[in-house]
Parts: C-alpha cells; structure tokens; sequence
C-alpha cells in the first residue's frame, strides 16, 4: 500500500478502532502519558485510540501537542502555554517541576497529529470546518482513512461536504494496493473537475505501472482538462475586461483634458499619484481616529481624492497652461516638468518607498464561478466603479449646462465667446474636471497594486494610446479602445509573454493609426473640418 503522509499506515489502528467505538473517549492521565511518552509508533497508536470520539480535552490535548507546547516529568504530563503549566485532563494549573522536559515531535508524528485532528473535524458542526478537514485529508491520500471516510459519509447531509467526502475517498483509493479499487477511483475521480484532482491524478500517473488504471486515468485527465479550459477562457476574458476597465479609468480624465482641450498633459499620471496618496492619508486618518468604520474609508476617500487632484489641475491651469493653448508641443514640455515637480515633492512628503493601502474587508476574497475561476471583489467593484465614472461624466458632458459650455467652447471658442460664455472659467472647470477623474483612477489603482511615487508613469503611455484609438474626445471610442487593448493585451499575454505582447500591441497602435488617424470615431463640427 502506496502511504502519502509519513506514518499514516500507524493510524490503520485508530481509524479501526474509531468505527467499532460505542462510547464517547474522556482523556485520561494513562492516555496523556502514552501520546506523549515512548517511540513513534506506539504513541501514534494512542493517538489513535484518543481519537475515537474524542471530548474537547482529548482534541485540546492534541492541538498543544502539535504546538509542541506539551512537558513531561517522568510519567506526569503537562501543557505549558504562556508560561502556565495546567493538567491536561483536569485543566486546572499545576506546578511544573524543574525536571520537566519537552516532547519531542518528528515529521512522521506531527504528520500524524495533523491526520488525527484533521480526523475530529470530520465530524464537527460547522461546514466550514468539516470542508476544510476534508481538504486536509485530501492532500495526502491514503487508503487508511476509508474506514473514516466511510462513516463521516453516512452522516454528512451537506451536499458540497459531500462531494468532496467523495473526493477524498476516491484519492485514498487510488493509493491501494488493490488494481480493481484504483481503477473505480480513476474513473471516479472524473467526475471532480477541478485543478486539485488533476494534479493527483498527474501524480498518480507517474506511479502507475498498471495498464489499465493508466488508461483510465488519462481518460479522465483528458475529461477535466477539456473543463478547466473553459475556466481559464473565462479567466483570461474576464482579466481583460478588468485591465480594459483601469484602462478606460485612467483614460477618462485625459479624453477632457486632452481630446476636448487639446492640452498634452505628461501630467496626467501624477495626477492619478495624487490621488492615489489622498487615499493613502485618509485611509491613515481612519485608522487613527475612526478605526470601527475602517472599512468605509475608501468611500470618504473618493471626494477626498477628486478634490485634492481637481485642485492641483485647477491651479496648473490657472498658472501655466491658460498662456499656452493651441501650442500643443509647449503644453507637453511644461506638464512634463510639473510632473517632475509634483514626484518629487511627493518623494519629499512620504518618501521614495511605496506605502500600503489595504483593501476593506468588503473587497477582499472573490465569487467562485468554476473550480478554477474566482473573479475578486476588487475587480469587480473596479469595473463598476469604472462604468459610474464613465456614465456620470457622460451624463456631465451632454445633460448639464457646464458640459454644454464645454462643448461649446471646444467646437468654437470665439462663438461660445460671443455667445456670452466666460471661456476662461469654463477651461478651468473642465481641466479640473478631468484632474478630478484622473484622482479618482488613482484612488482606484490602489485596490489593486502598488502606491509609489512612480505611478503615473505604469499607465500614462496606455493612456494616451486610448485617447488616440478611441479618437480624440470621444467618449464611445475610449471605452471601445480600452476594452479592446485590455483583451488584446491579455490574450497575446498567453501565447508571447508579457514583453512581447506589449511589444505587439503598440505595433498594432501604430498601424492602426497610420491608416486611421483620426482614431476609431472621428471628430465631429467646425473643429474637426479646420
């Protein structure tokens, strides 16, 4: 018989013993002494004879056993956990005499601990537990644990504990030294798509010297490989979307600035820095002062963020580029230096190292979709986040008077003049408009990656690379160029590598825009026919 954990084949004895119990086991003092006294072999027997119904001071014994936080003077046994010695079967606290030594626990029985407790948790009340025990036992399969197995299925009602029972008998089966138990559970083991029995299926193979049972695991091999494939299409579809969704974020605030006023702003990325480190203090600020609504801080950060970005773009505006529109290349240089300016006050205030920004307890984890597909929240909240961002500042530009001005201003300045409108106060509001987007995709970009002062620079050039497919100033080009560079990006991701797939994906830009300049929908208007 094939034994995956070391020593498992010593716990045949408990799992026996385990089924045949009538009564429950209370932890005696000659139970103690034998778990903890003696070789490997006959203490893991009186493990397992522990384990047969064992009370909460057997499974409390075990657990400090494995935390090797057990003594032992002559035959008197004592649990040690901060410096207060206790009697294990009692818990009442005892003197610890001076000769007192430690139990010494080798790989084979900590191995063997892990399997016992793993054992009691079988048949504990809650899901979480039992799953988790099962996970345990999954791990290292050996066709000792049936008997055990055996009975926690006549007793477990929970379809999904369930199932994995199931898993894990197969896996203990598919070590046995019987050809005909090996080849039901390869069949079996079909049914379980997932990655885990795939891979102890590939373990298994290597092993294999039976024909028969060869065949059949590689027929299920074959089975759940054409099942994970769909999981990892739908992985790569979905990671696009969301790279697409950072993308389009990132590139909202530059369709003002950019496509509709025609100002190159290098600054953009610091913009996003800007944001992203308002986030950063504020989420300091919750932790110091309001640590029980720690988990709501992102929410206070987003105006905190909006504000602080649209207050630098303003102030840029105000003092440098209202001197040079309609000199793109001087607009290029000029924010090319503010952004050099505004690293490194940044680098002067918080440092050159990144900074931590946590997510809340509300976007961590992820929806299990397939067994080898998990979408995480935060992906989730960013794609959302994303699309309000892009339908409130299309709702801005197109149904309220500020975003009529705009238009207004952009198409022809010297009518909207005429017109009454201040072009002045309007280039202001729309520049730290679109300096607002641009710090709430900072604000963003810290649920997902790193916050340093070099931030802006990771996505300034995909920025612009949206604004300009898309075509300049359009909203429906932006979102459509920055989907389809986030799927672009990703699937050639899976067959060249990161590099190369970057490498292409400019390549595709650069002919894309050698035949289409004016990007994927044109310019409309007096601006576009000049």
């Amino acid at each position: 018989m094939r034994t995956g954990l070391p020593g498992l084949r010593s716990l045949g004895l408990f799992i026996t013993t385990l089924l045949i119990a009538s009564s429950a086991y209370s932890l005696s003092a000659e139970a103690a002494k034998n778990m903890s006294i003696g070789d490997a072999t006959s203490r893991m027997a009186a493990v397992g004879q522990a384990v047969v119904d064992a009370d909460d001071a057997t499974a409390a014994f075990l657990q400090a056993l494995y935390d090797d936080a057990v003594k032992v003077s002559g035959d008197q046994v004592f649990v040690v956990r901060d410096g207060v010695a206790t009697d294990p079967v009692t818990g009442k606290p005892v003197k610890l005499p001076e000769t007192a030594e430690d139990v010494i626990n080798n790989n084979r029985m900590r191995s063997g601990l892990d399997t016992a407790m793993a054992a009691l948790k079988l048949f504990s009340g809650e899901q979480n537990v039992r799953l988790k025990a099962v996970a345990t036992l999954i791990k290292e399969p050996n066709e000792a644990l049936l008997p055990l197995l055996d009975k926690a299925l006549t007793t477990e009602k929970d379809t999904a504990v369930l199932t994995q029972l199931e898993l894990a008998r197969s896996a203990a089966m598919l070590g046995s030294d019987d050809v005909a138990k090996r080849l039901a559970a390869a069949k079996a083991l079909a049914m379980s798509k997932t990655p885990a029995t795939q891979l102890l299926l590939n373990q298994r193979l290597s092993e294999e010297d039976d024909a028969a049972v060869k065949s059949a695991i590689q027929a299920s091999l074959r089975t759940i490989a054409e099942t994970l494939v769909w999981g990892e299409r739908l992985g790569t579809l979905f990671t696009g979307i969301s790279l697409g969704s950072i993308l389009l974020l990132v590139a909202l605030g530059l369709a003002i600035t950019y496509g509709l006023m025609g100002v190159i702003n290098m600054a953009h990325g610091e913009l996003m820095m800007i944001g992203a480190y308002a986030t950063f203090v504020v989420q300091g600020v919750f932790r110091t002062y309001f640590p029980g609504a720690f988990d709501w801080y992102l929410l206070a950060a987003l105006p905190v963020a909006f504000m602080v970005s649209a207050l630098v773009g303003a102030a840029m505006e105000r003092g440098v580029l209202r001197f040079l529109y309609g000199r793109p290349l001087e607009t290029l240089l000029a924010t090319w230096g503010i952004s050099l300016v505004l690293m490194q006050l940044v680098r002067s205030l918080f440092g050159a190292q990144n900074v931590g920004v946590e997510n809340p307890s509300w976007m961590s984890g992820g929806v299990q979709v397939l067994s080898n597909l998990t979408l995480p929240y935060n992906r989730l909240v960013i794609i959302a986040f994303a699309t309000a961002v892009l339908l409130g500042m299309a709702w801005l530009i197109g149904r309220t008077r500020l975003g009529l001005f705009v238009r207004g201003v952009t198409q022809n300045r010297p009518i909207a003049s005429c017109m009454g409108v201040n072009t002045a106060r309007i280039d202001t509001y729309a520049f730290a408009l679109g300096s607002g987007i641009a710090g709430l995709a900072g604000c963003a970009l810290t649920q997902v990656g790193n916050v340093g002062p070099d931030l802006g620079q990771t996505y300034i050039v995909d920025a612009f690379m949206v604004v300009v497919v898309g075509g300049v100033g359009q909203l429906a080009g932006a979102v459509y160029a920055a989907l389809g560079l986030g799927m672009a990006t990703k699937l050639l991701e899976g067959w060249t590598g990161a590099v190369l797939a970057k490498i292409a994906v400019l390549v595709f830009i650069i002919i894309f825009i050698q035949k289409r300049p004016q990007g994927i929908f044109a310019m409309k208007g007096r601006s576009a026919e000049a």
